[in-house]
Order: structure tokens, then C-alpha cells, then sequence
């Protein structure tokens, strides 16, 4: 057991058992040993790639897409580009690259602004966007971002949010917690008293004995803090992630630790934690609100409907066959549908203020 383990142990036998997001924030976020407060994650040197760091292309199309948005918004100047959860910097540095050369006037009516908590991450992020000669202004809580119209952008963002666990026992559902073993180890239990039920709606359907069913009110508060400020604001919002798109029964909790699989409990602080991302119920939140939502596509999907092959093309034209090959790869790793492949695992939402006909909105859901 680590550091972290060891006080999150004492914790337990304070107070006895604590829920899977309170876990999941201490191993995450916890300031002097959490995983995103202390590390680097990114990258093939950490424990795992995101789109963006894959290749150019995924920014690039972003960026395009975050013009054709500013367009159907009315062109407001000046508006609010903003990044949510920017990781090394890469996402928004292909994104304002791509918006300098073929969008200069999106650029010139924006200001861009990034919500990061980890200081760690927000000083690499400074360093990549430094040579834009821009002002980034950097805030920790979305609710620190100025009033105006504003085009946000998440790529991985709710899955690093908190989940609860609901394991169904044949009557009635129990919270799963994490507790001590006889040996003092780290391990999931039962809460001992039965979780009130849930709402009838919240299921997908009645549960067989074992049934594990996750929430996230830590996700459902970000996504209905965005739905009020883009009601109340004007502006659009893109949100790609890991996850399903309609809600089912599973436990998808996983912890990644050197592009492998690791045991969440194992070593708190040293892993990254991941769910899936329930994109049903976030589509129902913004829908409440009134914003027009898209289906909810496959990444490979809406890749390819915003150029992702012809952009490959350009990018290989002037290249030899290796670096053609390369490309080719990257399209595989960002659209394909087999094993390591993000195409179908990864979903795309986008929400406005208006409807827009620019993919997902245009797109039919693909599952």
C-alpha cells in the first residue's frame, strides 16, 4: 500500500466504508498524492493517449468544427472559446492553428479560455500555447468563465468525473463502497443498508440479481451547469468521451496505469480512473433545457463526416509511403471500430442555443 492507500485506510476506520466517488476523488484529486494534481498522464511516457495526441487531423477537424459553429451561432464578437479538461494543450493548439489559417475572422472574435484544476497540467498547457502570441486566460471553475456567447469543447472530460455503484442483491439495491479486508487491504463491500429505489425511469431494465447500476451526480451537475450558461448565454458545446449511448446495466468502473489495465484499488494515486459515460442521460439534461441536441454518434462517424480521409489525403500527398502509413494508422486508431480503435467506443454530443446543420447535428445516431 502507498501513501494515499494508507490514509484513505484510516479514513475507513474513522468512519467505516466510503463510496466509490469519494475514493475516486481522493485517488484523483487529492492535492499532495491524487493522480491528476501531481502527474503528466498524457502521451506514450505516461499511461495513456488521448485523441489529440494521436494525430493533427483530430484537432484540426475540431477546430473546423468549432468555426462552422461560431457561423450558425450569428458570428458574435466577441465569444468565448473555451476548453474544458485541456491536457497538454494539444487539442487547442490544433484547433487555434487551424482557425489561423482558415477561419482568421472566428479567431480574431474569440477569446480563449481553458478550465483546468491540475497546476501541474495548466503549466504544460501554458508552455504549448505560448507560441501563439495570445492571451489564454485560465480558470478552475467553469463558473469563473465570463458571461457571453461561448463554443466549449470536451474531449475526456466526464468520464474523469466521480460514479456511485448500485449492486442489485434480489430485492433491493446496496451502494457499493470500498472497505477494509481482514488484512487491512483496500476492497469493495456492500453498504449494509439497502439504497433507496431508484427512479423507474433511471432504468433500462428491471435488474436480474447482480445487476450493477452507475450514477454520476457529479456528471449530471457539469452537464446542467453547461445546459443553464448556453441557454442563458447563446453558444454550443461538443462533447466527446468514452461511454454508451443508451443507459444499461454494468460495471465499467477501470483503472489505467502504463496503457494497461490495473486494479482500481491497487496503489491509489498511481492510476487513472475511468467509467463509461452515460451520453443518454446527459442528452436529457440539455434537452430539458431547451438546447438543441444532436444524436449521439460514433467519434469514426463524425470524423468521417467532417473530412477525416480527405484531410488525411492532404496530409500524405507530399509524404513517402512510411509516413503515408502513418497517417493511415492514426485514421484507424481515431475512426476505426476493432480492438484498440476509438471509433465506436467513443461517443459525440453537441448541444446549441439553435439547431445547426453541421455534424452530429445532421448525422443519424449510429446506435
Amino acid at each position: 500500500m502507498n501513501e494515499l492507500a494508507h490514509r484513505i485506510a484510516d479514513i475507513i476506520r474513522r468512519d467505516g466504508p466510503i463510496g466509490i466517488d469519494r475514493f475516486w476523488n481522493l485517488a484523483l484529486f487529492d492535492r499532495s498524492a491524487g493522480y491528476y494534481a501531481t502527474r503528466n498522464p498524457l502521451g506514450r511516457a505516461g499511461d495513456f493517449v488521448t485523441a489529440p495526441e494521436i494525430s493533427q487531423m483530430f484537432g484540426e477537424l475540431i477546430g473546423a468544427w468549432v468555426a462552422s459553429a461560431w457561423g450558425s451561432l450569428g458570428q458574435p464578437r466577441p465569444f468565448r472559446l473555451v476548453e474544458i479538461g485541456p491536457g497538454r494543450g494539444t487539442l487547442m493548439a490544433d484547433m487555434l492553428r487551424t482557425l489561423r489559417r482558415a477561419a482568421p475572422a472566428c479567431l480574431a472574435s474569440a477569446s480563449i479560455h481553458l478550465v483546468e484544476t491540475s497546476e501541474t497540467l495548466a503549466a504544460i498547457q501554458a508552455e504549448t500555447l505560448s507560441r501563439f502570441d495570445l492571451p489564454v486566460r485560465r480558470h478552475r471553475r467553469i463558473a469563473e468563465l465570463s458571461p457571453g456567447p461561448a463554443v466549449i469543447v470536451a474531449n475526456e472530460l466526464f468520464d474523469a468525473l466521480a460514479i456511485r455503484q448500485f449492486v442489485f442483491d434480489g430485492e433491493a439495491f446496496r451502494e457499493r463502497c470500498v472497505g477494509l479486508s481482514e488484512a487491512g487491504r483496500l476492497e469493495f463491500v456492500l453498504c449494509g443498508r439497502p439504497h433507496p429505489p431508484l427512479p423507474a425511469g433511471a432504468l433500462p431494465h428491471p435488474p436480474a440479481a447482480g445487476a450493477v447500476f452507475e450514477t454520476s451526480p457529479e456528471r449530471a451537475a457539469l452537464a446542467t451547469s453547461l445546459a443553464d450558461r448556453l441557454a442563458t448565454e447563446s453558444g454550443a458545446g461538443l462533447f466527446i468521451d468514452y461511454g454508451h449511448a443508451t443507459s444499461a446495466f454494468g460495471d465499467t468502473l477501470q483503472a489505467v496505469r502504463a496503457h494497461a489495465y490495473a486494479d482500481p484499488l491497487d496503489r491509489p494515486g498511481e492510476a487513472d480512473l475511468t467509467s463509461h459515460v452515460d451520453f443518454a442521460g446527459l442528452s436529457e439534461i440539455f434537452s430539458r433545457r431547451g438546447l438543441a441536441v444532436s444524436p449521439i454518434v460514433e467519434q469514426g462517424d463524425f470524423l468521417l463526416a467532417l473530412g477525416l480521409l480527405e484531410r488525411a489525403g492532404g496530409l500524405g500527398a507530399p509524404l513517402d509511403a512510411e509516413g503515408r502509413a502513418d497517417i493511415e494508422r492514426a485514421v484507424a486508431r481515431l475512426a476505426g471500430r476493432g480492438a484498440g480503435e476509438m471509433g465506436a467506443l467513443f461517443k459525440v454530443l453537441a448541444v446549441a442555443a439553435v439547431p445547426m446543420p453541421l455534424p452530429p447535428f445532421a448525422a443519424a445516431a449510429s446506435d
